[in-house]
């Protein structure tokens, strides 16, 4: 009786030493400690987006969290800001360059005027998403959607100027600004899905 009674006290030592090994493993393959669906979250949210395959590949090789529609919309803006300011930092070395048209270099400042507002735009829209608070989420998704918006028109609008360019100019500045408009896009949509799920924010965001 006494031998049953030691047996059953080490039963919980036994078991906690047998999963070890799968906590360890479990780390060791999912070190940001990210739930095992984020990767059928990030495709499902992103399934009717403008550019699907676009969003899955930005949010899929995303360093930080992807764990709920929040932690996405966050996700796509920082995609979508990031190339910005590399477009940003591209136009800007084209125009130390000093080459091309008058014309040509006037769409050029144009363009980095209107790059220069979308990074604006976003870096007040990724503050807006990580301070979200019940009483004014609403307010603050309004604002969000409002900037977000206004960054995507401003990477078409300098798309149009590319008119004004000289072919190889052109062709180079349309693929990296259309990208960043394409990012742009996607990040409108999921935080239009965030508005329209009404999600909950944190309470400490």
């Amino acid at each position: 009786m006494k031998t049953m009674r030691f047996l059953l006290s080490l039963l919980p030592l036994l078991l906690l030493l047998h999963s070890l090994p799968y906590s360890a493993a479990a780390r060791k393959h999912n070190p940001h400690n990210n739930p095992i669906n984020s990767s059928h979250l990030v495709r499902s949210s992103c399934s009717h987006a403008s550019y699907p395959n676009l969003c899955i590949h930005s949010l899929s090789t995303y360093a930080g969290p992807a764990n709920t529609p929040r932690d996405l919309a966050q996700a796509a803006v920082n995609v979508s800001l990031s190339r910005a300011r590399r477009v940003s930092g591209y136009l800007a070395k084209l125009s130390n360059s000093d080459q091309g048209t008058k014309r040509e270099r006037s769409a050029l400042s144009d363009c980095i005027d209107l790059m220069s507002e979308s990074v604006d735009e976003l870096t007040r829209t990724l503050d807006e998403l990580k301070h979200l608070h019940a009483e004014t989420f609403r307010f603050q998704m309004s604002n969000a959607q409002t900037w977000v918006s206004a960054a995507l028109t401003d990477d078409d609008t300098c798309l149009d100027g590319f008119e004004e360019l000289n072919v190889k100019v052109k062709a180079d500045m349309k693929r990296k600004v259309t990208n960043a408009a394409r990012v742009t896009s996607n990040a409108l949509y999921l935080i239009n899905r965030l508005d329209e799920s009404r999600g909950r924010p944190r309470s400490k965001p």
